[in-house]
């Protein structure tokens, strides 16, 4: 007997978030990259759809090592990202607002 197959949304959902949490503490990766290692999967999405999956339901990962492609922190969480950060080591731009992604990127 077939298992009952997951609806393409919440295959879409899980695939994001076992990526997500696979980010190492310390680094941070980008939406864009994030939705380019989905696709390698699922052949689908991009980072718009990753920011909905980590809004909808990214608050059981570390979401605040997703950042965009300049290096930042969601704007309506970013105090609190940029102070997870902060606590990992995580290496942050000069003025300590973005993520510097050529010392912090992680590549799925």
């Amino acid at each position: 007997m077939d298992p009952t197959p997951i609806p393409p949304a919440e295959e879409y959902l899980a695939e994001v978030l076992t990526v997500v949490e696979r980010v190492p503490a310390g680094r941070a990766t980008t939406y864009g990259l994030v939705a380019e290692a989905v696709a390698d999967v699922l052949g689908r999405g991009g980072p718009r759809q990753v920011g909905q999956v980590m809004a909808r339901a990214g608050s059981g990962v570390a979401w605040w090592r997703i950042v965009n492609a300049a290096g930042s922190p969601p704007a309506h969480h970013l105090d609190a990202a940029l102070t997870e950060l902060r606590a990992e080591g995580c290496p942050l731009t000069r003025d300590g607002r973005r993520v510097d992604l050529r010392r912090a990127v992680w590549l799925p």
